[in-house]
């Protein structure tokens, strides 16, 4: 069991208040009002969502569950988070159920089992690793019994990104899948500049533009933390067209530090 690392600081650490804080991520002004009913034939198959403490980002993550909540279930959901730890792997798999306040969230071994081939399964590089982790409990919020398959990306290269894409793309096969990209976007930086470089990746994420993308961040010193696995998710699911559902920063939630935000982006990939 992989245990959670930041319940009691990202997010609240009792049930119920957890599922509190979740639903008013919902109804609060910057979210997305609360889950309709399934709309019919499900369409996404990749999103983009934050991972910050739900206090600053997880009312803008509200909007990709939500999409996906009323797109309906898929068989499971891949989450690719970066590396903010510095684990000693250009990647890693964990085949421990996720626990959190919510209860266990179990692995989905057969797409793991196939992906332990290119990727190491190396369970303790999750043991600190937020990204993935503040994703969880929505997921869990949507959804009665998800299945997961949780990697975490150090080695962020177009390179890296375009292989574990096609490890992903491969893993999955035969199965209907929706692939979860964690990622903030402008890290400290005045808000109109932060929104400024944002929308240059955004632009280029939903034009499925993975060169420009990489271009965009290189040339403009964007501090997205989360690229890699963005792109890896384009080149996994291979949609025809992106969206922005969502895009927030830290003074529009909490109205601290303006001239030092960090950005918040939630997209879907159909």
């Amino acid at each position: 069991m992989r245990y959670p690392a930041v319940a009691g600081r990202f997010y609240p650490a009792e049930k119920e208040e957890l599922r509190d804080s979740i639903a008013s991520c919902f109804t609060h002004e910057l979210g997305p009002g609360a889950i309709g009913d399934v709309k019919g034939k499900r369409r996404i198959k990749a999103v983009v969502a934050p991972h910050a403490g739900y206090a600053c980002s997880g009312m803008n993550a509200a909007h990709a569950y939500k999409a996906i909540a009323e797109d309906g279930r898929p068989d499971a959901y891949v989450i690719i988070g970066p590396d903010h730890y510095g684990i000693p792997f250009d990647s890693a798999l964990c085949t421990e159920s996720y626990l959190t306040p919510l209860g266990e969230c179990k692995i989905h071994h057969r797409i793991a089992d196939r992906l332990a081939q290119h990727v190491p399964d190396v369970s303790r590089a999750h043991m600190l690793e937020h990204s993935v982790e503040v994703q969880v409990p929505f997921l869990q919020y949507i959804d009665d019994d998800p299945l997961i398959v949780p990697i975490i990306m150090s080695d962020q290269t177009i390179e890296a990104a375009e292989r574990m894409g096609r490890w992903i793309k491969e893993a999955c096969e035969g199965f209907d899948v929706v692939v979860i990209a964690s990622s903030d976007m402008s890290h400290y930086i005045p808000k109109p500049v932060a929104e400024r470089k944002d929308m240059m990746l955004i632009d280029r994420a939903c034009a499925l533009d993975i060169e420009g993308m990489y271009d965009v961040i290189q040339c403009n010193d964007i501090s997205a933390c989360g690229y890699g696995p963005i792109a890896a998710s384009i080149i996994a699911t291979s949609p025809t067209e992106g969206h922005l559902l969502k895009h927030t920063d830290s003074w529009d939630a909490i109205r601290y530090q303006k001239d030092a935000v960090v950005g918040y982006a939630s997209m879907v990939f159909e």
